[in-house]
């Protein structure tokens, strides 16, 4: 039996980093998550959320001694992730023509009015999400519309994002690789469940202030277990990263 010690690592989610009202962001926190773990060249690290994750509040970062590519997130005794790395290959198809994401972004859910039965009155799936809330001061503000059979749209970076190098945080491009994987199911008529899994690989961070490209498309169904893959691109339609979310559960939709 693998042993853990915490090596006195904490990490706190800020509010900012929402997802839902109350918890971290998904992709957020599990490319926050991500960091933790040492990766090969051709490895991708693997976030499974357990719990959702408390804003604003200190939690532990926990190291399997016998295997240093893994970790566990825990608030006190409630386990909120697990990571680990991974192979993981995935069949990337070709984004969507650039000119027509632009034209499809006034399509967006995430723009939509009402379209929330549990939101009443407000703009958006999830308004205030830190990726796709439209009513989030803070946020990506990623909108991604139906454009063939993906959904994608253009991504506008600023310049304050970057890093000390200048380049987007890890976080921010799990973040935009995140929701877009929802959208693609909601573009079917489905609208899932919360985010159980997400799968990563960064083949190069991109410069803050850059004009990037976020697709996404719906890989299968496996009973309440809804998969999704997603990918981002430069202005010049190469890959910068790739990933897959693996969404739990159907909830009430209304268009």
């Amino acid at each position: 039996m693998s042993q853990s010690t915490t090596n006195n690592t904490r990490i706190t989610i800020l509010e900012r980093f929402r997802g839902p009202p109350t918890s971290g962001h998904g992709g957020y926190v599990s490319g926050r998550f991500a960091a933790f773990v040492d990766l090969n060249a051709d490895e991708s690290a693997e976030v499974t959320l357990r719990s959702p994750i408390p804003l604003d509040q200190s939690m532990s970062v926990l190291f399997d001694q016998d295997s240093p590519s893994n970790c566990r997130i825990q608030d006190n005794d409630t386990l909120i992730a697990e990571v680990r790395a991974v192979q993981h290959p995935l069949a990337v198809p070709n984004p969507p023509d650039w000119t027509q994401t632009l034209a499809a972004e006034s399509k967006s859910a995430a723009l939509m009015p009402n379209i929330n039965p549990l939101l009443p009155g407000q703009q958006g799936f999830h308004p205030i999400c830190f990726c796709c809330g439209p009513e989030h001061a803070e946020g990506l503000k990623i909108f991604v519309a139906p454009v063939g059979r993906q959904v994608s749209a253009i991504w506008e970076t600023k310049t304050e994002w970057g890093d000390d190098a200048g380049n987007l945080p890890h976080a921010f491009l799990w973040t935009a690789l995140d929701c877009p994987g929802q959208y693609a199911f909601l573009a079917e008529g489905i609208r899932t469940g919360l985010l159980g899994r997400m799968t990563a690989k960064v083949i190069t961070a991109p410069r803050a202030g850059s004009q990037l490209q976020i697709t996404a498309w719906t890989i299968e169904i496996a009973g309440k277990k809804h998969l999704a893959g997603s990918a981002l691109f430069d202005d010049q339609q190469t890959l910068l990263a790739y990933a897959t979310t693996l969404w739990i559960g159907r909830q009430p939709l209304r268009l």
